[in-house]
C-alpha cells in the first residue's frame, strides 16, 4: 500500500517460528491503521498507545491479535494477514471500546475481544462486496461495529457504566475561536493521535514518528493533512478547544495520506487532490458529529471513509490522477 522501510524478519520457515511471524503481523496490523505495513512503525504505535495509558496499549494489542487470529482461523488469504490488513480494524474497535465504555470493566474487555472478532468477519464481507470496484475496506468495519455498540450501549446495564446516555441535540458552535500558536501546534500533533482516539500531543508525536520510520513521504503527507485540517477548522470559526484537541482534523490526516501517498500515484496532482479532500473531510467531520449527536454516537472515521470513497470513485474522470 505504500513505500516503506522494511524492518521485518525473513519469513519463518518452521512451525516453531510461528509466534514470531504472528507477532510481526500484529505489529503490522497496528501500523495499518495509518496504511503502513511495517513492524517498526507498529512498535512506535504500541509505544504511543501505552504512553496514553497502559490499558489503551493492551486494548490495541488485544484487538489486533484477535482480528489477526480470526483471519488465521477462517483461512483468509495469507498475503492480507501478513500485511496486517486483517488486524487494524480490530485494533480500533478495542481501543474505541476502552475509551467510550471505560477500560476498568471486565465487560469492556469482553466486548473489545468480541467486537474485534466481528470486525474481522465484516472485513471479509466487505472485501468481497467491494472487490468489483477495486475499493478497499478502509476503516468501515471498525465504524460499523463501534457505531452500533456505542449507540446501543446505554440500553445494557452490564455494558454501560457512564450514567445517562450521551445523546443530545446538535447545537451551534460556542466558545473562543481564536487559535494561539501553542494551540495550533498542539492541534497538528493531536490530529494524528485522534486517529486512535488519543488527544495528547506527545502521543500524536509518537504516531507521527512511526509513520516517518515506515515512509518519510507518507509522514510529510500526514503533516500536510494535519495542517490543512487545523487551518480549515480555524478559518471556519470552530471552537479553539475542539481544534486544539484534534477533534476536527484527524480525518483530514487520513484523507491526505490516502489520496496523496497511498491509493493514488504520487505527484503534485495527487497531493493537491489530497488537500482538497482534507478540506472536505474537515467540514464533513462537523456534519457527521451533528448527525450522530441525537443518538449518542461518535464521529469516528466516517468522514474519512465517505470522503475517500467518493474522491477515489471520481479518479477515472481525471486523466492527471491514477490509482496505484
Amino acid at each position: 500500500m505504500s513505500r516503506s522501510v522494511s524492518w521485518d524478519l525473513p519469513e519463518p520457515s518452521g512451525a516453531r517460528r510461528q509466534p514470531v511471524r504472528f507477532g510481526y503481523e500484529v505489529l503490522r496490523g497496528l501500523a495499518q491503521v495509518d496504511f503502513m505495513p511495517n513492524a517498526a512503525c507498529g512498535l512506535f504505535f504500541v509505544a504511543a498507545l501505552f504512553a496514553a495509558g497502559w490499558r489503551y496499549g493492551l486494548a490495541g494489542l488485544l484487538g489486533t491479535a484477535v482480528g489477526t487470529a480470526t483471519a488465521y482461523a477462517l483461512g483468509v488469504d495469507r498475503e492480507r494477514t501478513a500485511a496486517g490488513l486483517e488486524g487494524f480494524n480490530g485494533c480500533l474497535v478495542a481501543v474505541a471500546f476502552a475509551v467510550f465504555l471505560g477500560p476498568g470493566y471486565a465487560s469492556t474487555w469482553l466486548m473489545a475481544a468480541g467486537g474485534a472478532l466481528v470486525a474481522a468477519v465484516l472485513t471479509a464481507a466487505l472485501v468481497n462486496l467491494l472487490r468489483p470496484w477495486s475499493i478497499p475496506t478502509f476503516t468501515l468495519p471498525f465504524c460499523l461495529v463501534a457505531s452500533v455498540v456505542t449507540v446501543a450501549a446505554p440500553g445494557f446495564q452490564r455494558v454501560w457504566h457512564e450514567g445517562s446516555s450521551l445523546s443530545a441535540l446538535p447545537r451551534s458552535a460556542s466558545g473562543d475561536a481564536s487559535l494561539g500558536l501553542g494551540d495550533a501546534a498542539h492541534a497538528v500533533l493531536a490530529n494524528v493521535g485522534q486517529i486512535f482516539l488519543m488527544p495528547q500531543w506527545y502521543v500524536g508525536l509518537l504516531f507521527l514518528a512511526g509513520i516517518f520510520v515506515a515512509d518519510w513521504f507518507a509522514g510529510l503527507t500526514a503533516c500536510l493533512g494535519s495542517v490543512v485540517g487545523t487551518a480549515t477548522s480555524w478559518a471556519l470559526g470552530a471552537p479553539a478547544s475542539d481544534v486544539a484537541e484534534g477533534l476536527l482534523g484527524y480525518n483530514a490526516v487520513l484523507v491526505a495520506m490516502a489520496l496523496g501517498a497511498v491509493f493514488l500515484e504520487r505527484g503534485v496532482a495527487a497531493l493537491a487532490y489530497g488537500v482538497v479532500g482534507a478540506v472536505a473531510s474537515t467540514v464533513l467531520t462537523v456534519a457527521v458529529t451533528s448527525f450522530f449527536a441525537p443518538f449518542g454516537g461518535h464521529t469516528l472515521t466516517w468522514p474519512y471513509i465517505l470522503t475517500t470513497l467518493f474522491f477515489l470513485a471520481a479518479v477515472p474522470s481525471f486523466p492527471r490522477l491514477r490509482r496505484t
